[in-house]
């Protein structure tokens, strides 16, 4: 009886399971496009497209669209840049180019076995991204700050999950299924957004030009239907950060002229593909996690007592 009902017989989270993939896809898209409002991208009006990033980061996706703008135009600013740029303030968890793990060793600072990033990056940074990091700094965020419209944006938000999932999943099940697509649209955003960042250079602020500034902590991820689908054209991240308020579907088109210009002035620009530039990452973690410890070992070893 159980086979022929099974619709019936399993848990009523799981009769909803087909929904996940679709919903954790919808939202990877709605980041992309919550992305192009935050950078009044989209239209000529700011008001609109201020308000349009408020519908779409604050009450579909459930973030607060003034911390996003506070964290993500201090990257723009001072891309890779240490201690300016907020996606390189990792050392609590990992130490990452060539200058911060020399400078953690150096200072004796251990809260990780740093050594051993590039195998827990799996475990606790693209799984735990969104469903935890984002979410305790959004709303520390939000209370230090006194942002109440923001507040009142992620409130409606759960209001309106809960008032839609809880019935058809229960409680628990509703809770489990916004940490299941929370998770997926984590990974998916966390290998995009680090393939154009983590493997570049990362270093103290040297005061350096825009467009060096851009270029050494950039690179782009070659042009497909499915790379310009999947990153949201954020492939294109060198043109993105040289030109942050173009639309995204004409990056591309400037491609050609940026790189020429770098050609002209000896600047590296960087093209890869999909699959180097995720296995970068985890490359970069692995010699940034081996150079803290040869450093951390080469400054502390302990002197053996004569």
């Amino acid at each position: 009886m159980c086979v022929l009902f099974a619709s019936q017989c399993r848990p009523r989270w799981l009769s909803s399971a087909s929904r996940c993939p679709r919903d954790w896809q919808r939202n990877g898209q709605v980041g992309w496009l919550q992305h192009d409002f935050g950078h009044l991208s989209v239209f000529r009006s700011s008001k609109l497209n201020h308000a349009l990033h408020y519908l779409t980061i604050g009450l579909i996706k459930g973030a607060s669209p003034s911390w996003w703008n506070h964290m993500h135009y201090q990257h723009h600013a001072k891309p890779n840049v240490m201690d300016k740029d907020p996606d390189v303030r990792l050392e609590a968890l990992f130490v990452v180019g060539d200058h911060m793990p020399v400078k953690v060793a150096k200072e004796k600072k251990k809260s990780m076995p740093y050594n051993w990033q590039n195998y827990y990056f799996f475990i606790i940074g693209p799984p735990l991204l969104f469903p935890v990091y984002f979410q305790i700094m959004l709303f520390r965020y939000i209370y230090t700050r006194r942002a109440w419209m923001d507040f009142l944006m992620v409130t409606i938000f759960f209001i309106k999950f809960f008032y839609l999932f809880t019935p058809l999943l229960g409680l628990g099940g509703a809770i489990a299924y916004y940490f299941t697509f929370r998770c997926l649209e984590s990974h998916w955003f966390t290998w995009v957004a680090q393939s154009n960042h983590i493997p570049m250079d990362i270093d103290e602020d040297q005061a350096l030009p825009w467009l060096k500034l851009q270029l050494q902590a950039t690179c782009n991820v070659e042009k497909s239907a499915f790379n310009d689908w999947f990153t949201g054209h954020l492939n294109f991240q060198i043109e993105h950060h040289l030109f942050p308020t173009m639309p995204r579907h004409n990056l591309y088109k400037i491609a050609p002229l940026v790189k020429s210009l770098c050609e002209k002035h000896g600047v590296p620009y960087q093209v890869k593909s999909l699959g180097t530039a995720f296995a970068d990452i985890v490359r970069s973690l692995k010699h940034s996690g081996d150079l803290w410890a040869s450093t951390y070992h080469a400054y502390h070893a302990e002197v053996p007592s004569s």
